[in-house]
């Protein structure tokens, strides 16, 4: 049994969106899934990409994704990781695929001299927040996360 990771490439754009949308169905929101193929194509894969994919294999059968960026921090005066998506399909749980996409990351900020990596994680998924936790995850209840989309971003850009 093998287990590999590698960068996406503009051929696993429709890979990559199939990830997401299993991502939203497990979390429960996959009536918010509007991203197409296109974007995908467009925004990893395009002249200048701002998000980057990784993706995880087991036995050359793809099983979970990364999605990630790059952030600033003002206070540590250094860039960081977003990471914006992390799916493992269910059947593939329990083989340490969740934590190699991880350390993949995690070695990619240390090898980068980056400052923080970091992600959301829903209240209500405690089987992905133990896992977190388990991995020298902190938990920042502090922070109160917000978001001005739709209507009101329109209302707010047109001022």
């Amino acid at each position: 049994m093998t287990l590999s990771i590698h960068r996406a490439v503009p051929d696993d754009a429709p890979l990559v969106l199939d990830f997401v949308r299993a991502l939203a169905d497990y979390e429960k929101l996959a009536h918010e899934v509007e991203a197409t193929e296109a974007d995908i194509r467009r925004d990893l894969f395009g002249p200048d990409p701002k998000v980057f994919c990784e993706i995880a294999e087991w036995n050359d059968r793809p099983v979970g994704f990364a999605l990630w960026f790059y952030t600033y921090s003002t206070f540590q005066g250094r860039h960081g990781i977003w990471l914006e998506d992390l799916f493992v399909h269910p059947e593939a749980r329990g083989l340490g695929i969740g934590k190699a996409l991880l350390v993949d990351l995690a070695r990619r900020c240390v090898a980068e001299g980056l400052g923080r990596f970091e992600w959301w994680v829903l209240d209500w998924n405690a089987p992905s927040i133990d896992f977190y936790r388990s991995q020298g995850g902190v938990m920042m209840d502090e922070w109160t996360k917000v978001r001005i989309s739709g209507p009101a971003l329109a209302r707010l850009g047109a001022t």
